[in-house]
């Protein structure tokens, strides 16, 4: 009879390679959480400057990325950058993210800006 204990035991020379696989997992998760966690701010920088919906707002994101062939993330990044004051918004991005926000305004998604 085995144990459960005898049945997670690996080969000798297996220890390395599934130690190593398993890094490399932590390392992707750690890396999607912090990508994650940059959509996010970036998503909220929209909301507040543009007052569109929280659910346009990755659209807006999503949006701008493909016109630009830029990374979601990368967008996003520079959108958290031009809100902090540490860089303008390139180009390409600054005019796809105020067409994609206008658009999603014009939608209904969002509630009208007081003026």
């Amino acid at each position: 009879m085995t144990t459960s204990r005898d049945q997670r035991c690996l080969p000798d020379g297996m220890w390395g390679a599934t130690l190593e696989q398993l890094q490399q997992e932590i390392a992707q998760l750690r890396q999607a959480v912090g990508s994650h966690a940059v959509v996010d701010q970036a998503i909220g920088i929209l909301i507040a400057v543009h007052g569109i919906a929280p659910g346009a707002g990755f659209e807006v994101l999503r949006v701008v990325s493909q016109h630009t062939n830029i990374k979601l993330h990368t967008v996003a990044e520079a959108v958290i950058g031009w809100a902090l004051g540490e860089q303008p918004l390139p180009e390409p991005v600054g005019e796809e993210l105020d067409a994609a926000a206008q658009r999603y305004s014009r939608q209904g998604d969002a509630p009208a800006r007081p003026g």
